[in-house]
């Protein structure tokens, strides 16, 4: 079987999601086709990839590119891009607009696939009657923005999707309600395949948990979603109850410079270390250092670093946005507190760091066996391999 796989650039060495499923797919036999619309530099790697035509900057480069991908399109792969071309007028679109579509997706036309997979929603966009054109069919994956808000903005942005996806990834079940909520017609089956992690990496920490945690972690690109100056609101709630702690901030994004200036205005600076975005395998040295793991976020997929941060033994206390309450059982695996509250998160917090040891320990194992269980990727590769089935 041939698989090709639509995203926004080639998967980096820390965006196990993706290589693991190339990975497994490969294993079984498949070969996969990771078409991206970025040219930059990547690792060496089994699978091919093709790269959608720069169709920006200078206008007559863009014209020259415009003309020859079209010739290219038409001369080499006359069906497929007729077929697209027919299926676009239909569906009302312009002359000019579908010879545009179709240059845009050349690359993607040129290939012969059994399957052609979004890598995330928005991805499909603009491409819904690509599969079809080249007689493929197609899957679309959500995993947390596409779904949960780019519609917010963008209402009914999924319509003509939903009339011609064959089937749909969700990673979580609160993904699958928002697929509905969004228009989904029932069509096209619904498959949920979480996300997974290496737990033969990210394992149980050699030191017991402490007594009386102190040192908070959260691993999160710097993005109003994550719910961060919530988390500093009860950080600093937390401070003037006399309770010590330090907190680490590992990742970069847009609110950095206002998470720094929030911190100050609430007097926590001292009590905060902005990491920045570092190296994926230096990830373990930190939570390793670590007691009570934070996830506070306003809307959330799933979470990766939730996962690795319970498969390294950490006390993990997350809000209730999408699938983080079925990332963690409550009072099980972890903690589930409602989100947007830093009242209600200050006082989780005093509750979990005055726990018996034992009861601790307890919750930190069964976070380890779970993730362990459920979340590892050899599970995730084979339940890749059977989506296509």
């Amino acid at each position: 079987m041939r698989i090709g796989l639509v995203l926004p650039k080639v998967p980096a060495y820390s965006e196990t999601f993706f290589l693991n499923k190339i990975k497994g797919l490969e294993k079984h036999g498949h070969s996969v086709v990771v078409f991206v619309n970025s040219s930059e530099k990547r690792q060496n790697s089994s699978f091919k990839v093709k790269v959608a035509p720069k169709l920006y900057g200078n206008k007559l480069k863009v014209g020259i590119v415009s003309i020859s991908k079209l010739l290219y399109a038409f001369l080499f792969h006359f069906k497929g891009s007729f077929r697209l071309f027919k299926l676009l007028r239909k569906d009302g679109m312009s002359f000019l607009q579908s010879i545009k579509n179709i240059i845009s997706n050349v690359h993607i036309l040129s290939e012969t696939l059994d399957w052609l997979h979004f890598g995330f929603g928005t991805m499909a966009l603009n491409k819904e009657y690509v599969a079809k054109a080249i007689g493929a069919k197609m899957a679309v994956s959500f995993r947390g923005f596409d779904i949960g808000m780019y519609p917010l903005k963008n209402p009914n942005c999924y319509a003509k999707l939903w009339e011609n996806v064959d089937k749909i990834h969700v990673i979580s079940n609160d993904i699958e309600e928002l697929v509905y909520k969004n228009g989904f017609n029932g069509k096209a089956s619904i498959v949920k395949i979480t996300p997974a992690i290496d737990t033969t990496f990210f394992k149980k920490r050699a030191q017991q948990v402490t007594t009386v945690p102190t040192n908070f972690i959260t691993i999160a690109r710097l993005h109003w979603k994550k719910g961060l100056v919530y988390t500093l609101e009860a950080l600093a709630i937390l401070k003037k109850e006399g309770i010590p702690f330090h907190y680490t901030l590992i990742g970069d994004g847009t609110e950095m410079e206002r998470l720094k200036f929030a911190a100050y205005q609430l007097g926590i600076s001292n009590q905060i270390t902005f990491s920045g975005k570092i190296p994926h395998e230096s990830i373990k040295d930190k939570l390793q250092n670590s007691d009570v793991y934070l996830q506070y976020s306003i809307q959330e997929g799933f979470c990766n670093a939730v996962l690795e941060a319970q498969a390294m033994g950490l006390l993990c206390i997350v809000s209730d946005a999408e699938g983080l309450s079925e990332n963690i059982i409550d009072k099980e695996t972890g903690w589930v507190v409602p989100s947007c509250n830093p009242r209600l998160l200050a006082n989780k917090i005093k509750e979990v760091i005055r726990l018996e040891e034992s009861e601790k320990k307890s919750v930190s194992l069964n976070a380890q066996k779970r993730v362990k269980e459920h979340f590892n990727l050899e599970k995730q590769q084979l339940e890749f391999v059977n989506f296509y089935i």
